[in-house]
């Protein structure tokens, strides 16, 4: 066994099973021995699943000896958020409101990652109910930060992010609704993919807010995050090779995003952009008011659904949730029909004015996170700043959800700050190439 593979990309740990070099089995016995060995385990993972990983990881060994491989990512192991339904493991989505709830079947993509050969290694911790970007969960477990000890780790997707930054799954599967995948990616600083709406279904996915919910991967690299979209939709990876930046033109959102950026934040980007520019592309300046009006709607759109899809559970035992997320979602129960339905109409104009505006462009840019991860310790005793960060933690990411569109974050090299890539909606393919060719200009650096 190696070590070694605890920091291998899920790419490569498939290419080595591949040429033979690596066991499925044995590689599954390192991720649980690390996973259990790990000071943090029981605040990355929520659930480790070892039997249903070594029996997916023996049945993957078989496959590999005789040539019967079911594709690259064969034997694989990866980790799940804890709000896709596993058969027979506890998913309670983070709240002790679901304390005890075992589904009986898989979810759609968990399934179409098991028919492709992949390890189910556990379920990680997140935001209750997935409500909060900052994954501070003092109901169940806060997940660790890989750069800053003190600090939160980003969510909902917490426990997917930690995972991967610290060792123990090759790859975390999240969901995003507001930056949920995005925002603990940038702030571990892995790669994290958020999907178009509807491109992936959220059957067996316990909801937030089903009309903005996405799936998408959290990883080393922009070629797992490709390999790993194609394992959930069931499809074929874009191909990645050649990609460039030749002839690349991308917007660089002024709008919001710009707005009280923290200094290091706004460092890396510049950096990027600076990178960006060296190797040819081109950068257009771009201001879009519609970004500013959708995210005044944004708050009011989240909350009432929000709180209309868990209102009856939450107000059953509303001393079971952290107070900052109980009131988040009780902040939405006095919108109105009518003011929901006229903001859904105004958005989908948004949207439409949007994707006129950035047409021509290859790509959209902007700060993953205006702020770095903000002190635990402070988030717990100070209820504004708690508010404030949280906020502001989504807030560049939102835009992406609100807009209908498929985005992707990476690292820039400097800790926990990222540079997010928009592309149009469902042109993930397109900004996957893209996205692969900016990693390698900012891997320079």
């Amino acid at each position: 066994m190696s070590k070694k593979w605890l920091a291998m990309s899920a790419s490569d740990l498939g290419r080595g099973i591949e040429n033979g070099e690596i066991d499925p089995g044995e590689l599954a016995r390192e991720f649980l021995a690390a996973i259990n060995a790990h000071p943090h385990r029981d605040t990355i993972y929520s659930v480790v699943t070892a039997d249903r990983a070594q029996s997916e990881a023996e049945a993957a060994s078989k496959r590999a000896r005789y040539g019967n491989r079911l594709g690259l990512l064969d034997g694989v192991p990866i980790s799940w958020k804890d709000l896709f339904d596993s058969a027979g493991t506890a998913t309670e989505a983070g709240s002790l409101l679901l304390k005890g709830r075992v589904p009986a079947s898989d979810a759609e993509v968990l399934r179409n990652a098991s028919m492709a050969g992949l390890v189910c290694l556990g379920k990680t911790h997140m935001s209750e109910l997935a409500f909060s970007g900052l994954g501070l969960n003092p109901k169940t477990a806060t997940s660790p930060n890989v750069n800053f000890e003190a600090a939160a780790p980003g969510g909902s997707s917490s426990g997917a992010a930690a995972s991967v930054a610290f060792g123990l799954a090759s790859c975390g599967i999240g969901s995003d609704t507001g930056g949920s995948v995005r925002v603990p990616a940038a702030w571990n600083d892995l790669v994290g993919l958020k999907t178009t709406a509807g491109l992936l279904s959220n059957s067996g996915v316990v909801p937030l807010v089903p009309k903005l919910d996405t799936i998408g991967p959290l990883a080393r690299n922009v070629e797992d995050c490709a390999r790993m979209l194609a394992v959930l939709e069931n499809g074929k990876p874009v191909d990645l090779t050649g990609a460039t930046l030749e002839n690349a033109h991308f917007a660089v959102l002024e709008t919001v995003v710009m707005d009280g950026i923290r200094d290091e934040p706004d460092m890396a980007y510049r950096n990027a952009l600076e990178l960006l520019e060296k190797a040819g592309v081109k950068l257009n300046p771009v201001k879009a008011e519609e970004a500013a009006e959708a995210t005044e709607l944004s708050y009011m759109l989240f909350t009432a659904e929000a709180y209309g899809t868990w209102g009856e559970v939450i107000e059953s035992a509303p001393e079971k949730m952290f107070t900052p997320v109980l009131e988040r979602f009780r902040s939405g129960r006095d919108c109105s029909s009518s003011e929901y339905v006229a903001g859904w109409l105004r958005l989908d104009e948004l949207r439409r004015q949007w994707v006129k505006r950035m047409s021509p462009y290859d790509a959209v840019l902007m700060p993953s996170s205006p702020i770095l991860p903000p002190e635990i310790d402070r988030l717990l005793s100070d209820r504004k700043y708690y508010l404030s960060e949280n906020l502001l933690a989504l807030r560049n990411t939102r835009i992406s959800n609100l807009m209908g569109i498929c985005s992707i974050t990476l690292p820039t090299g400097i800790p926990s700050c990222g540079v997010m890539m928009c592309g149009l909606p469902f042109a993930e393919g397109r900004i996957l190439r893209l996205a692969q060719a900016v990693e390698e200009i900012l891997k320079i650096s």
